[in-house]
């Protein structure tokens, strides 16, 4: 399949597309959380354990972290992808049928690019590779090594 641009272009790009929409979904959490950044009014930010937005928030503000790092990324963006599918039939959905109708359009859109996120990986810059990685093979060879002794 040819590309556009070269492998190494398109691993930056997907890099910086992780790194700002991380970024941006720890602000929003770090809004709702603390009420910074012109988010919710202070008396108005949740309080822990209040279902769902103080879980929201915690999610949207750890998440982003990782996500922006790039540390456990494929895991952590499929459970933020979830988290605003969540918000968006639970909260939005029930105002009106369409996002532009119901205000859930930034639920909807950090929904599919955590999911894309998820699905093609972190791209280049994230500290997922500096990770030592478990091969196939490695594990084979150490239950092998495990049941050698036996």
């Amino acid at each position: 399949m040819s590309t556009l641009l070269p492998d190494r272009w398109n691993r930056l790009l997907l890099g910086l597309f992780r790194l700002v929409t991380g970024l941006l979904f720890t602000c929003h959490g770090a809004a709702t959380l603390f009420g910074v950044l012109g988010g919710a009014e202070t008396g108005r930010t949740p309080h822990f354990p209040q279902w769902p937005s103080w879980w929201a928030a915690a999610i949207e503000l750890a998440g982003g972290v990782l996500v922006t790092t790039g540390l456990f990324t494929r895991a952590v963006a499929l459970i933020c992808s979830g988290s605003m599918a969540y918000a968006y039939f639970s909260v939005h959905q029930q105002h009106a049928l369409l996002p532009i109708q119901n205000g859930g359009e930034p639920a909807v859109m950090f929904c599919w690019a955590f999911l894309t996120v998820a699905v093609v990986g972190p791209g280049a810059m994230a500290l997922d590779g500096l990770l030592p990685r478990r091969s196939a093979w490695r594990t084979s060879e150490r239950r092998e090594l495990a049941t050698a002794g036996d």
